[in-house]
Parts: structure tokens; sequence; C-alpha cells
């Protein structure tokens, strides 16, 4: 299995992350992407990913939480960090209008010349969207011929939105918000409706931990180990085999970030 989405410079991993790297493995995964919010954490994905190569990789990018903290120098310093060979996509980038943390004509300027700076290197582009739907599409149709590929991670949106995004020809990452027997019920009924080739899976961890695992935690925390969880879940709403289902979203996630075997 690959993680197609883990924020592993999180403090809430400082204690212990050899250690969770050591449970991803033992679990199956076969790769994490780690994702770059900030200029900071940007480095701090892609100097991690240097130390793991052929198991970690990194993205290079400016949430829209960040996005106030976007200038000329940041896009150049982006630049730099994708050439970098453990760096296989721009992002996370895209609109949040849900928390509005950084001021909504900056994040629409940051998102767009990140898309432009995609488009510029062909690298694939991470993105978010939450409660933006109509700025975000509207920002990324005029990029979407000029970029290699695109995925909306951690998809929650309703079936219009999933409809526009696959008319759009992206990838949808689906998260452990599937397993939320409250919040998730409509995407147990959406996810059928992603093409097997559209399809890959991320725990978004520390984020998003599954709500129905059994025994739970003691601990709140996500983590990559809990990817196969996600994926029974989306099988069994897909009415698909588990293993069949992982196999399918591994090869879809390799060839999207154009990961070697």
């Amino acid at each position: 299995m690959i993680d197609i989405g883990v924020n592993l410079t999180s403090s809430q991993f400082d204690k212990d992350r050899a250690a969770v790297l050591e449970r991803a493995q033992a679990a199956g995964i076969t790769g994490l992407v780690l994702t770059g919010t900030s200029l900071a954490e940007s480095r701090s994905v892609a100097e991690l990913a240097a130390s793991r190569p052929g198991f970690c990789y990194a993205t290079a990018g400016v949430h829209p939480h960040n996005a106030s903290t976007f200038d000329d120098a940041t896009l150049g310093e982006l630049r730099m960090l994708a050439a970098q060979p453990e760096v296989v996509a721009i992002g996370e980038c895209g609109l949040d209008f849900n928390r509005d943390f950084s001021p909504r004509p900056q994040q629409e300027a940051a998102f767009d010349a990140q898309l432009a700076l995609a488009a510029e290197l062909q690298l694939p582009v991470f993105m978010h969207c939450r409660d933006a739907h109509e700025r975000f599409m509207a920002i990324l149709a005029p990029w979407r011929d000029k970029l290699s590929a695109a995925v909306l991670h951690c998809f929650t949106g309703s079936e219009d939105e999933l409809k526009d995004c696959l008319a759009l020809d992206l990838h949808i990452g689906i998260t452990g918000w599937i397993c939320d027997e409250r919040r998730g019920a409509e995407l147990q009924r959406l996810v059928s409706l992603i093409p097997a080739e559209r399809l890959m899976i991320e725990t978004d961890s520390p984020y998003l931990i599954p709500r129905d695992l059994s025994p739970k935690p003691a601990s709140r925390r996500n983590e990559p180990a809990y990817l196969s969880h996600i994926a029974g879940r989306i099988a069994t709403c897909r009415g698909e085999d588990a293993v069949r289902l992982i196999a399918a979203t591994t090869a879809t996630s390799r060839a999207f970030f154009q990961l070697q075997e």
C-alpha cells in the first residue's frame, strides 16, 4: 500500500517517528508521500524523505492556511526543492474557505502560482479544497490541460462536486473520513462513483483517525499503519475485494507520482 498523504513532520510524531515508520512497514505500507504545507514543512519533509529513500517521498507546497506567507521568494524556494529527487509533487495547495486562516485573495493567488509551478515543472499537484468548490474549480480549470496529473486529497464533498472533479480528470484521495458513521455517510455512498484508475488512499495522519477502529487505540492520533483499515472500509463501500482494491490503488499511486517499484 501507498499512503499518499502523511504529515509525518507533525510534532505529534516527535517522540516516536521511527517507531511509526516501523509500524507502517510492518502493516504492509510500501511507500509514504509526506505532505509539505509551508516552506519550512516542505524543507523538513524533503529532508526526512531523503533519509528513507525508496520508502518516503515528499511534496513541496504551501497550504491555503499558510497562504499569507507566500511570495515570490517562496515560489523560488519551492522550485529549488522540487528539483530534489525525493520531491514528487507540488502542494499541498488549494483553497480553504471554511477556516479562512489566510485572506481569500491570498489563498487564490498562492494556489494559482503553485499550479503554474506544477505545470512548468511537469510535476503532479496535490490539492486541498474545503468549502470553496466553485472558486477552486474556476482557478484550476484553465491549468488542467497543462498539468501532468492532479489529485484532490481528502475528498469530502457532494456528488455534484465529485462529478465536477472527475470531469476535470482529477484523481481523488480518500481518508478515514469514510470510516465516520456520522460525517462519512455521504462519502460511503459516493466512493463507488470513483473509477478505479482515479482512486488513491491516504491517512492524512496524524489527523482523521478512523472512528470505527476496533479495539479503539489509546491515542486519538492517526498513523499510516491504519491505512489497511481505511482500504477495507472503502472496499466494502464499493462492493470490492480489499486485496484487489489495495493492488489497484497502489498501482495508481505509483503511476501518479512516478514512483519506482
